[in-house]
């Protein structure tokens, strides 16, 4: 088998750690980068990290090209994706890394530049922009070669999909609601600002800054027997990664905390291992700062009222994390004959 050819567009936090966690990997190459910012400056940004600390390996830049433990990286810097060279680069996968091409018309750009296929690293502007919304562990079974644009879903879903898909294959849910408290990220600023959202608008690292999120109603697009079931919100917290879900469901059947609990270690240590983890120690957002899994239960917070309404507890790593999946997406999709 080949191996897969691949293009970052968009080097922020998580085109980033994405190309961290591929660089190594024997299954795919990446080729190009696609960033307006200056190769120096993304090298710079790439070997120093104030979250994860300073990269292992080596980092260079030569003219427009940055060299990572001493194999070259081509940077392009074009706005449109429709006029880079991925035809002629033979690109399999575009990873969209900006955040700004979340629409159909925006990642076909990428097609009509000669890319085989792109994979969003956030939801998609709607559901129908992409062929599939993916959490790995949750329906990535369904993913086929005819697929062209795939969401990866947002940090936030891949975290909940995994409990509730725990939950509902067990209990059913008949309904849930979740809260995510939530790590700062860069849509937010350091002091008061305009911004469309007014809480947003706020200093990040002065406020406790609540906001939407489509994580939950997302789950009906991995899940879709839950479609219309599940809501949310969120919290924008004083921390710069780290985040946890709250979720409330009420079950179709009774149980416990005990059988609750049980049941998630057994899935930790099967069918979602490497996805889900399951934690008795008594932990805190820090804690999981550099954890690969999607979503890490906090078997000590799990509660219950009335046999059926269950509260649960997952912490997630909201860039690293997510990105981990990012990268085996890709690797996944590549292997697609």
């Amino acid at each position: 088998m080949k191996t897969v050819r691949i293009a970052i567009n968009g080097f922020g936090r998580i085109g980033r750690n994405a190309f961290k966690i591929l660089e190594s990997s024997k299954d795919v190459d990446i080729v190009a980068i696609n960033d307006l910012t200056a190769p120096a400056t993304l090298a710079h940004l790439l070997k120093y990290d104030s979250i994860f600390g300073k990269f292992e390996g080596t980092v260079d830049t030569k003219e427009q090209s940055i060299f990572v433990n001493g194999k070259e990286y081509k940077i392009y810097a074009e706005k449109d994706p429709s006029v880079l060279p991925w035809k002629e680069l033979d690109i399999d996968i575009v990873l969209e890394c900006t955040g700004k091409f979340r629409s159909r018309d925006g990642m076909m750009k990428h097609i009509e530049a000669g890319a085989k296929k792109v994979i969003l690293s956030a939801p998609a502007s709607k559901g129908e922009d992409v062929d599939i919304t993916v959490v790995l562990g949750v329906n990535d079974d369904k993913i086929t070669k005819d697929h062209i644009l795939i969401s990866n879903a947002s940090c936030t879903t891949n975290c909940l999909a995994p409990v509730v898909k725990v939950l509902h294959d067990n209990f059913g849910i008949e309904y849930g609601f979740m809260n995510t408290i939530h790590a700062y990220t860069n849509d937010q600023i350091i002091l008061d600002s305009p911004h469309k959202d007014l809480r947003r608008a706020r200093a990040a690292a002065m406020s406790i800054i609540p906001t939407s999120t489509g994580a939950a109603k997302a789950i009906g697009l991995v899940i879709p027997e839950l479609a219309g079931k599940l809501n949310g919100s969120s919290m924008r917290v004083p921390v710069p990664d780290g985040s946890v879900v709250d979720f409330y469901a009420l079950l179709k059947k009774d149980t416990s905390v005990k059988e609750i609990n049980a049941i998630m270690k057994n899935y930790a240590e099967g069918s979602l291992k490497g996805i889900l983890e399951y934690c008795e120690d008594p932990i805190v957002s820090s804690d999981i700062i550099g954890n690969p899994h999607s979503s890490i239960l906090d078997a000590e917070l799990t509660n219950i009222s009335e046999k059926r309404f269950v509260r649960i507890v997952s912490w997630y790593d909201n860039e690293f994390g997510y990105s981990n999946r990012l990268a085996e997406i890709a690797i996944k999709v590549g292997k697609i004959e």
